[in-house]
């Protein structure tokens, strides 16, 4: 379906009075003929054919005339009206101003009702039942840019790991006659497809840095994870959103992670393990630093002269200085008042 814009409707004010003015003079033209028909009758004169139809058509436009009324369309900045003329399309109104167009279209918004956890949607209890009525009458399209915030959805990584992923979806129309017509509904249509994105976009990476793990597809293992690559992630289901609703005349703008972490019932098991990484790299440094320590000591000593150790003497330095530099907790040292000997 291609969209047509329509242009040169925004005679709504002249038409406006124009309608009024032929309201107040159909009835002028009413009061006019019933005083003269009243006039005849009293004088017992013959009534004017002319006064009759002068009467006929002022009461046919007083009990017709609102029907133009309807033509009148409002619309504010960045809003669309896609009309309809008996099930055809006749094109739709983009640019804010006062419009007149045939009274018998009708606006078409499928989504118009559609309520989703993002911006511009409002719930139904928070709205009275006028207003409802109003804007389901309207069904105008919001053309700004709209915040669509999924509902977290539970999905396996690369490696099987359950995680809990959110995203939030920059999105707005830009062909209101596809989103109307081309789908059945646009709104729902656009969650689904995220949903879906996400899916196939979260199943390549695991959810931390792992070993022998390809995320790019080229064959060769790289460091690509859910936690460290957010944004490459991210422009990925993007990309992937956008490929999918594409059809449906939706523009992604852009696609960001709001929420990330491991289901509750491995939580605790992948806490433990970070912690014991953490444990082991932390063990590491000490160990590292703790060993130039001693081999710093043992050379300054050596080369200063202050004392000769053996072999012996220095295995036990080298293990006494390990523990202390070591240990978890702080030691209690022996002093030797005696003979190194």
């Amino acid at each position: 379906m291609e969209e047509k814009v329509l242009k040169g409707k925004k005679n709504g004010f002249a038409m406006l009075f124009l309608f009024l003015a032929l309201y107040a003079g159909a009835l002028l033209l009413t009061i006019l003929s019933a005083v003269s028909i009243d006039r005849a009758q009293n004088t017992q004169e013959l009534i004017s054919p002319l006064s009759i139809l002068c009467l006929v058509i002022g009461i046919v436009w007083l009990s017709l005339g609102w029907i133009p009324f309807c033509g009148l369309k409002v619309l504010k900045p960045q809003e669309a009206l896609v009309l309809t003329l008996f099930g055809k399309y006749i094109g739709t109104l983009k640019d804010d101003g006062f419009y007149y167009v045939n009274p018998f279209c009708s606006s078409v918004n499928p989504a118009a009702k559609t309520k989703l956890s993002q911006s511009g949607d409002v719930k139904a209890s928070t709205i009275s039942t006028t207003a409802n009525a109003m804007d389901a009458k309207g069904n105008r399209i919001s053309l700004k840019v709209m915040t669509l915030n999924n509902s977290r959805q539970k999905i396996n990584d690369c490696l099987g790991n359950p995680v809990e992923i959110g995203i939030a979806v920059m999105w707005r129309v830009v062909d209101t006659a596809k989103a109307v017509f081309d789908v059945d509904n646009y709104k729902e249509y656009l969650s689904l497809q995220c949903d879906s994105a996400l899916r196939d976009i979260v199943r390549i990476y695991p959810y931390d840095v792992a070993p022998n793990v390809d995320t790019t597809g080229d064959g060769i293992a790289d460091e690509g994870s859910l936690r460290g690559s957010s944004e490459t992630v991210a422009a990925r289901i993007k990309e992937e959103i956008q490929a999918k609703v594409a059809d449906a005349g939706l523009e992604i703008l852009e696609a960001r992670i709001t929420y990330l972490a491991y289901a509750p019932e491995i939580a605790a098991v992948m806490l433990q393990r970070q912690q014991a990484s953490a444990i082991i790299d932390a063990r590491k440094m000490i160990v590292d630093g703790a060993v130039g320590m001693v081999e710093m000591a043992l050379t300054q000593l050596n080369e200063k002269g202050v004392v000769e150790l053996d072999e012996e003497r220095k295995a036990a330095m080298v293990s006494n200085l390990l523990v202390v530099l070591c240990g978890n907790h702080d030691t209690q040292p022996i002093v030797n008042t005696g003979t190194l000997y």
